[in-house]
């Protein structure tokens, strides 16, 4: 198969990574791709967002399948104008995109649907924003409704904060994603990551995960696009995942399709695990970033397959995925700065030794200067993953890898996977 991979981050590497491995790949374009992809098949200089060049691409290339990496090319039309052109994606379309792309609309489709998920209020000016945070208490959840890169949710824990933050997403902030916000009731519980697969009919689990969102250890300092994450997580107890599959997920393909638009991809759902069961905190149109990254490593089976049933609507007529009897952890090294100013430029030596067959480094945000050599070109940069028979083993490759790559300039959180390595009370 000649397949054409969109994207650039670490997600994409992860996949690429795997969809390498698979003995159908006959040849393997990625667009834009990054430094860390380059072993793994052709770079084509195509922004993710730039539909027709894309379609083009995928024609030049005779591609037996397109598999969408990022959010942006969701929300830009590429599945819907790669439908027209008759080549098979994995990768819903825009309107089913909405579900991540919009959360006003996400959440009327919740209420529409009848999916548990935090009451909300959407606004499209501060002074009815400041008004709905009447209806609520403290900590205050305000969301920026469009695409943030993972940026734009606050958890205010005192009105002056909402309200700034409110001020920021309305402000300009976060460009056309914070025209308007929604602002949501605070769940209490433990958050987790499920995804399945869809062909637009069938509905198959896909693994769970859990991430960790604040950019410190402790989880302190701001939301961030995910500082790690491992799996499988001790909160998705085989109870837990039957209700999100039966409250959440089945749920969301079966309404999305009923609305006109068959889900076809892979399909985030985050809750929270609340003494209610399950409630939706967010939808994401994508697999997860860094969560695609230990699924990647846990993996069993070849991945090409279920993207290409996914993208042509025979998932039924696949076996459930095989998986590792392991954990995988994975810890981002950020650039100073991020997430609100990361510092870019900085020389980053050692990430491409060999760490062993347990380890993986996939670039999330790098670049390579005229002398050859790497440098940090975004706030998440790498992404040292890596597996093992428990979590402490898995966490201990992972560190050990970090230990050996020589970035001064980075950061990263020293606690991955706590929760796991907490008692439970």
């Amino acid at each position: 198969m000649n397949i054409l991979l969109v994207g650039s981050g670490g997600r994409e590497h992860a996949l690429a990574w795997k969809i390498a491995a698979s003995p159908l790949t006959r040849r393997l374009v990625m667009a834009p791709g990054n430094p860390g992809m380059a072993a793994l098949g052709e770079l084509v200089p195509v922004k993710p967002t730039e539909v027709a060049q894309l379609v083009a691409l995928a024609r030049e290339i005779a591609a037996d399948l397109v598999v969408i990496g990022p959010e942006a090319s969701v929300e830009a039309g590429l599945a819907d104008a790669l439908a027209v052109a008759a080549i098979p994606c994995f990768g819903p379309i825009a309107a089913a995109g909405q579900l991540e792309s919009s959360k006003a609309f996400t959440k009327a489709f919740c209420d529409r649907h009848g999916l548990p998920t935090a009451a909300w209020v959407a606004c499209e000016d501060a002074a009815s924003a400041r008004t709905a945070l009447d209806r609520f208490s403290p900590p205050y959840v305000v969301k920026a409704d469009g695409l943030a890169a993972g940026k734009g949710v606050t958890v205010a824990p005192d009105r002056a904060t909402a309200e700034a933050a409110i001020d920021d997403a309305l402000g300009g902030r976060f460009g056309a994603a914070g025209a308007r916000v929604v602002i949501e009731e605070f769940l209490e519980g433990e958050i987790g990551s499920l995804f399945v697969l869809s062909d637009g009919q069938t509905v198959r689990f896909f693994g769970a995960a859990q991430d960790h969102k604040r950019a410190f250890d402790g989880e302190r300092g701001p939301n961030t696009g995910g500082m790690g994450t491992y799996s499988p997580a001790p909160v998705f107890t085989a109870t837990l995942v039957d209700q999100v599959m039966t409250r959440l997920a089945i749920p969301a393909v079966k309404g999305i399709a009923a609305e006109g638009a068959p889900y076809r991809g892979a399909l985030f759902v985050e809750l929270m695990a609340t003494a209610d069961g399950p409630r939706l905190v967010e939808f994401n149109a994508r697999f997860g970033d860094p969560e695609c990254q230990v699924l990647m490593l846990l993996l069993k089976s070849d991945l090409v397959p279920y993207l290409l049933a996914c993208a042509n609507g025979t998932l039924a007529d696949l076996p459930a995925p095989e998986w590792r009897d392991e954990v995988a952890v994975c810890v981002v090294m950020a650039a100073e700065g991020y997430p609100d100013a990361p510092r870019t430029g900085s020389a980053i030596l050692g990430a491409e030794q060999d760490f062993g067959p347990d380890v993986a480094v996939f670039h999330a945000g790098t670049t390579r200067d005229a002398e050859g050599f790497l440098r940090a070109a975004g706030g998440r940069v790498l992404n040292v993953c890596a597996r093992g028979p428990d979590l402490q083993t898995a966490r201990d490759r992972a560190y050990a890898a970090i230990a050996r790559i020589d970035w001064p300039e980075s950061f990263h959180r020293t606690d991955i996977g706590w929760r796991a390595l907490t008692p439970r009370s």
